[in-house]
């Protein structure tokens, strides 16, 4: 090779992205002239002067950081002016790229990919005493009801299907033995690691963060909780539908999850019964979260991503709500897990379980109809890399095993969407075309409007859906916004520079998880939203920990001293911290309070009426008038402890009522002065108080009838106190 010139040499330091050429200095192993007269050769001193320690610190990924930061924060509180925050947030990113080119970046990647080739066969008798089983479970699902006889002939269908597929890693005979011998000599033996301590440590955290003050937050229920509860009534009445076709159509697994914890804990029709099945679902999505992590990166970035996505507002708020919501990122993170794992390590099992996890995930939350063409994507990403090289055939057969399995387990729901494909269609076609509304403007400009919507979400603005989201903030604390970018632009070089198909796939998931939202044509104003969006849980999380797993590790790396290091750690710590308390702050305080805000206080007008039935009157004798975009009269009962009645009463109703024997109630809107006058003059007896609230505008009129005329009744309704 020809000697670098002084040229080369300062275009190596003028340019961060050339080779670097340093001069050799002299000593025992460079070579000296040839003299006649001896050289001495001057040696450096043990102690390196300073300035070599300044020039080892990553100064570009500190400036990076505190850049990036202050421009997430910079946008959080101004955003009627981003645009420093945007010239902010560029620098950073350039000086990240430049700290990744120039200072021998590492991010972390797993072990290479299994190169052995996937065993291609299939138990023939099992698969064709399977194909009857199959059959007649379609047909028998027909009526849209489980029963006896479809569900054994759908398990049995499924079931000789897995024994037809399965790859077991020793014979029947052979775990039998293996088993006695286990019983014969029982040892015990418990591996426990500070890593093991510190994953326990964050496990226990991220369950106070699902659970801790579930009953109060959220503390109302709205009209959608009504219609699960009717539909999980259903259930317990033994109406075992396939598809619950009120309020627009939804899938089972959420009614089913509800009533087997209504039974099991004693809670009822009830919104705790919602809450405790949804937050056990998103604590579920987390453990996979880690375990993909770990397949993508290694074990820090798994942990970090465990950590990040249990404490974060997002996947919480959506867990709390008590709908559907977190059944899409519940099975999405199983899907995406076995998928890649199956396609790094050509294990076929994976495959079939990436199979299983699609298939449930398609009677859960319909945004999860997206998760299919997501796996057929990233199988054509994958054959489009030089890491499918001779495996491309088993990938394509891996691929159709998979949709197999999907299919047997979507069977009933594939049933009911052939005999009705209207109302199985009809809640995405109602956001996708001009079903329910017309698409107000050009439906690809609206689409690309959208797409960069959601794409900024994790930064900018997540909505205005105040259910489930503090409207107008990012879909992120500021921190793991940051680490977010790092690790998106930390990606997108490598994969420029290696060709890793994990890490293009890891980044287009996070656009193709938020397609349900981008694809609201006929509804813009509903993108994004972190409901429709919750797929991208997975990897936006992993992406973040990928950053800032990179960030320390490279410091780290470069860190000579225990001082050094130990200072980076506590770093580490006090951003890690950081997160934590400001998500604490957005799920417990500002969506606890804006949320209460707006929701209507159905509960504390249940109290009164069950304050009145268990006094002087009967549940029967109470009523709620009906008032413009009021309470929800249905959530007044399920509160009352009577979910089943309604107590809806129209004014035009009123002189129906006195017929009726005994003490009665009516709640009336503050606001509904006309329905109120009628009241007096009906009954003239009566008496009515303003019952407070805690939250302005909420309160309303309690109108009091006593049994017989001149009979005023003293009820003890233990509320806040009323005014008359």
């Amino acid at each position: 090779m020809e000697e670098p010139s002084v040229l080369d040499y300062v275009k190596s330091k003028i340019n961060p992205w050339a080779k670097k050429i340093e001069i050799p200095r002299g000593g025992d192993d460079y070579d000296l002239p040839v003299s006649a007269e001896p050289v001495e050769v001057q040696r450096e001193p043990v102690l390196a002067p300073a300035e070599p320690l300044i020039q080892s610190i990553p100064w570009k990924l500190f400036a990076g950081l505190g850049l990036a930061v202050f421009a997430q924060l910079n946008l959080e509180s101004s955003k009627t002016k981003p645009v420093l925050a945007v010239v902010l947030y560029c620098l950073a990113a350039i000086l990240i790229g430049w700290a990744y080119f120039s200072n021998g970046f590492m991010l972390p990647q797993s072990e290479a990919d299994n190169p052995n080739p996937m065993a291609i066969s299939v138990r023939r008798k099992s698969f064709l005493t399977a194909i009857p089983f199959v059959l007649l479970a379609f047909l028998a699902f027909g009526g849209n009801q489980f029963n006896t006889l479809n569900l054994f002939l759908w398990i049995a269908g499924v079931g000789l299907s897995l024994v037809a597929l399965w790859v077991p890693k020793s014979s029947a005979m052979e775990w039998l033995n293996n088993q006695r011998e286990k019983m014969r000599k029982p040892t015990f033996a418990i591996h426990f690691t500070p890593f093991h301590l510190l994953l326990l440590v964050c496990a226990l955290l991220v369950v106070y963060f699902r659970f801790a003050r579930l009953e109060q937050i959220p503390g109302e229920m709205f009209s959608d909780h009504a219609e699960k509860l009717l539909d999980v009534a259903d259930v317990l009445d033994g109406n075992y539908s396939i598809f619950f076709p009120r309020n627009t159509g939804r899938e089972a697994i959420q009614m089913y999850l509800t009533a087997a914890i209504a039974v099991l804990c004693n809670t009822g029709l009830s919104f705790i019964s919602l809450k405790l099945g949804t937050a056990l679902a998103g604590l579920l999505t987390l453990p996979y979260i880690y375990f993909l992590g770990k397949e993508l990166g290694n074990r820090w970035v798994g942990l970090l991503a465990f950590i990040l996505a249990g404490v974060a507002y997002w996947p919480n708020v959506i867990s709390r709500v008590g709908l559907r919501f977190p059944l899409y990122p519940l099975f999405t993170a199983p899907t995406l897990f076995y998928f890649v794992r199956g396609l790094r390590r050509s294990n076929r099992n994976d495959f079939i379980l990436a199979g299983v996890a699609l298939g449930f995930g398609l009677h859960g939350y319909s945004p999860f109809r997206f998760v299919p063409i997501l796996i057929v994507l990233g199988t054509g990403i994958y054959l489009l890399h030089q890491q499918s090289k001779d495996k491309r055939y088993q990938a394509v057969w891996a691929l159709c095993m998979l949709a197999l399995m999907a299919f047997l387990i979507f069977l009933p729901l594939a049933r009911y969407a052939l005999s009705d494909p209207q109302m199985f269609g009809y809640r995405a076609l109602s956001r996708l075309s001009s079903t329910e509304r017309s698409i107000p403007g050009a439906a690809w400009q609206i689409f690309f409007e959208n797409l960069w919507k959601a794409e900024i979400m994790p930064w900018w603005d997540n909505g205005d859906i105040w259910v489930h989201s503090i409207p107008g903030r990012p879909a992120l604390d500021a921190i793991t916004a940051v680490f977010y970018l790092f690790g998106t632009v930390w990606l997108l070089i490598r994969y420029v520079q290696k060709r890793r198909w994990q890490d293009i796939f890891l980044l287009i998931s996070v656009p193709m998880l938020m397609m349900p939202s981008i694809l609201s044509l006929a509804f813009p104003e509903e993108n994004p939203s972190l409901n429709r969006t919750g797929g991208a849980i997975i990897p936006v999380f992993i992406i973040a920990a990928v950053g800032f797993e990179g960030f320390f590790s490279n410091i780290l790396r470069k860190t000579r001293t225990k001082l050094g290091k130990s200072l980076t750690l506590f770093l580490g710590l006090m951003l890690v911290s950081g997160v934590v308390v400001s998500n604490y702050d957005l799920v417990f305080r500002v969506y606890a309070k804006q949320f209460m805000a707006g929701a209507w206080n159905t509960s504390q007008i249940g109290k009164v009426i069950r304050g009145f039935s268990e006094s002087v009157g009967s549940p029967e004798h109470a009523y709620v008038v009906p008032y413009p975009y009021w309470v929800d009269t249905r959530l007044v009962g399920i509160n009352a402890g009577y979910p089943l009645k309604d107590y809806a009463l129209w004014p035009e109703s009123f002189k129906e009522t006195l017929s009726e024997p005994g003490a009665k109630l009516f709640i009336v809107k503050m606001e509904d002065e006309l329905s109120l006058e009628s009241l007096r003059q009906l009954y003239p007896n009566g008496s009515y108080y303003l019952q407070n609230s805690e939250y302005e505008g909420k309160e309303f009129w309690v109108f009091l009838v006593p049994p017989e005329p001149g009979n005023q009744p003293e009820m003890n309704l233990t509320l806040d106190e009323v005014t008359p």
